[in-house]
């Protein structure tokens, strides 16, 4: 049996990432540079910068359009969706500590804005017409916990 130890470090990354990635973190730490493996190291790397705009990308989006219902559709508020912006509004905080995914953020809040539109209309199926067509928040008013505001007001917002 072969060991994760002497498969070389490109098919290892093929076959079992996590234990490349064990291996190229021990390496790192070591300081043994020369030996880890560059190429899938960059990739990987790279691709993680690419999933981290992803998932700010869609927490956006789905941020924005369970804001987009519960402004248009008030009978139909649920705990669900309170729940769900309380929670992709955590996770946006704490993603965007990040300067350059809070800049990213900035950057695609008008795309991800048009894309809540669409996903709204399809679940509530009201017009897309019914939605502004320019978003009307700011990112850091999308990222406020006004909960606690909304309570002493009386107001039904989340």
């Amino acid at each position: 049996m072969i060991t994760t130890e002497e498969l070389p470090l490109a098919i290892l990354f093929e076959q079992d990432e996590t234990a490349w990635l064990e291996i190229m973190s021990h390496l790192a730490a070591a300081g043994r540079f020369a030996e880890m493996d560059h190429i899938n190291l960059s990739e990987y790397l790279a691709d993680m910068a690419k999933r981290d705009r992803r998932e700010v990308a869609s927490r956006l989006v789905t941020l924005l359009t369970h804001l987009l219902k519960w402004e248009h559709q008030p009978g139909h508020r649920s705990r669900s969706w309170e729940g769900t912006i309380v929670e992709q509004r955590r996770e946006l905080r704490k993603l965007l500590e990040s300067g350059t995914l809070h800049d990213h953020a900035l950057a695609i809040l008008a795309e991800t804005y048009a894309d809540a539109r669409v996903q709204a209309a399809a679940e509530t199926g009201l017009p897309r017409g019914t939605y502004p067509v320019e978003c009307h928040w700011e990112l850091e008013s999308l990222l406020a916990d006004d909960q606690e505001a909304a309570e002493a007001t009386g107001n039904q917002q989340p």
